[in-house]
């Protein structure tokens, strides 16, 4: 399987452990991942608070050089994402718009390539027998609760990404990989986003009820796809209530015995190598 595969600037920077984890991944499981050339910014978080063309434009310039390959795109980031399925949504339903940001870009939407997360891909096109298959470590003894956020699932729409309500395709993988899956009720509150800088205490609030709530399912780790939800779990929890968090990629490669593991941890804040090494899990 061969994908078109934007990075976009948190895995390029404060969330080089997904990048570096998807890519390990999709080597595993025979997915090529050919990186867009010359992308750029897809505009996430702030464009579409400042103006709404420039909210279109910006991500509709990377999924035209995405149509010139004539493959899907993998875009890993949740934020990144959202813009993608967002601009595509609007180019698709507004004649006057998609014209004006071709002559802002300079070059035709097609509207001919899908916009997809590496969870649905792996999901739905290696499928979670596939990937139990090639398991050599069972996380046995894991027990993440899945955290989709807010912007894989909102507007359900717009991002077309399983149940906006009750999501369940992260917990399937995570299951597959021998962890057992804990049930919670709060799989797509926000966890505050990009408020991290200037309402860090907002933030700070709304991340220890997830904790929390994590516990109280009986989880001892949270696992997510979105740099901007991962930052704000590894770093504004209160000592009292933390879990590690985990990309869910670099939960499959460490299930798929990849080299890397040790690395991308050592990159996260709360440190998830106590919790893995008492499981036996490295």
């Amino acid at each position: 399987m061969k994908v078109s595969y934007y990075p976009g600037c948190s895995l390029h920077a404060t969330g080089r452990e997904y990048d570096e984890s998807v890519k390990a991944v999709s080597k595993a499981l025979d997915i090529e991942l050919n990186e867009i050339d010359d992308w750029s910014c897809c505009g996430a978080s702030s464009a579409h608070m400042t103006n709404f063309k420039l909210s279109v434009a910006l991500p509709a310039r990377n999924i035209i050089a995405a149509e010139k390959d004539e493959l899907d795109v993998m875009v890993p980031c949740a934020a990144c994402f959202n813009r993608f399925k967002s601009a595509q949504y609007h180019l698709g339903n507004d004649e006057a718009l998609r014209a004006e940001v071709e002559g802002i870009i300079g070059e035709e939407y097609k509207g001919t390539v899908a916009v997809r997360n590496p969870i649905d891909i792996i999901y739905n096109d290696i499928g979670v027998d596939k990937l139990s298959e090639v398991v050599t470590k069972k996380l046995e003894g894991l027990k993440p609760v899945s955290y989709y956020g807010c912007l894989l699932l909102r507007p359900p729409e717009v991002c077309e990404f399983d149940d906006y309500e009750n999501p369940t395709i992260m917990d399937a993988l995570m299951t597959s990989l021998g962890a057992e899956s804990r049930k919670w009720s709060c799989k797509t509150d926000c966890c505050g986003g990009s408020l991290t800088l200037g309402k860090t205490e907002i933030v700070k609030r709304l991340i220890d009820r997830l904790m929390t709530m994590a516990r109280e399912a009986g989880a001892n780790c949270i696992v997510t796809a979105c740099p901007v939800c991962f930052a704000n779990l590894d770093t504004r929890a209160s000592e009292n209530v933390v879990l590690p968090a985990f990309y869910f990629t670099e939960l499959i490669a460490l299930a798929l015995g990849l080299d890397g593991s040790d690395a991308w941890f050592k990159m996260h804040n709360v440190d998830p190598r106590p919790l893995l090494s008492s499981l036996g899990l490295i």
